[in-house]
């Protein structure tokens, strides 16, 4: 039977990049000179720190960052940015946490989506942190693969091995 996997996954050399070259304008732009701003990727926990010296510099320094990483590919939706913070040194700082994975609410909503197409003979089940969707023609898989992309979902979201 055809099938394929709905996943949800980023890719960290591409973030890593997006940080470098984020970096590196932020210390080449005059609008930036003297703030200190900076952008970090810590890598064990998966999260973005940016720190700069006020609420609307942060809110730049997250404009080009963001920037970056639509240019590499990396989908807005898989970083959920936190409240900014005041720093020591009266500076502010905001987190992100990259998301990754498919959790069992989303996989339910994923399910769900899925039945609410109404296509005939398509089953999708639930494997760790993706989902298998199954069929008996290649036409409704590619069907539930454009319902996935217009439902809005929260989650980035990438189909991959598809088998006939």
């Amino acid at each position: 039977m055809p099938s394929f996997d709905v996943v949800s996954e980023v890719d960290e050399q591409e973030i890593r990049n997006a940080v470098d070259q984020a970096d590196r304008e932020l210390a080449n732009r005059f609008d930036f000179k003297g703030t200190e701003s900076t952008v970090e990727f810590q890598e064990k926990d998966k999260v973005l720190e940016l720190r700069s010296v006020s609420l609307d510099r942060i809110n730049a320094v997250r404009q080009v960052l963001e920037e970056k990483l639509v240019k590499r590919k990396v989908s807005l939706k898989a970083v959920e940015w936190g409240d900014v913070e005041d720093a020591a040194g009266s500076r502010s700082r905001q987190d992100g946490k990259l998301v990754a994975g498919i959790s069992s609410d989303k996989a339910r909503e994923i399910n769900k989506a899925i039945k609410a197409l109404g296509l005939k003979g398509v089953q999708s089940q639930t494997q760790d942190d993706q989902v298998r969707v199954t069929a008996k023609k290649r036409d409704d898989l590619q069907a539930v693969i454009a319902g996935l992309k217009e439902a809005d979902l929260g989650i980035p979201l990438q189909f991959q091995n598809f088998r006939d």
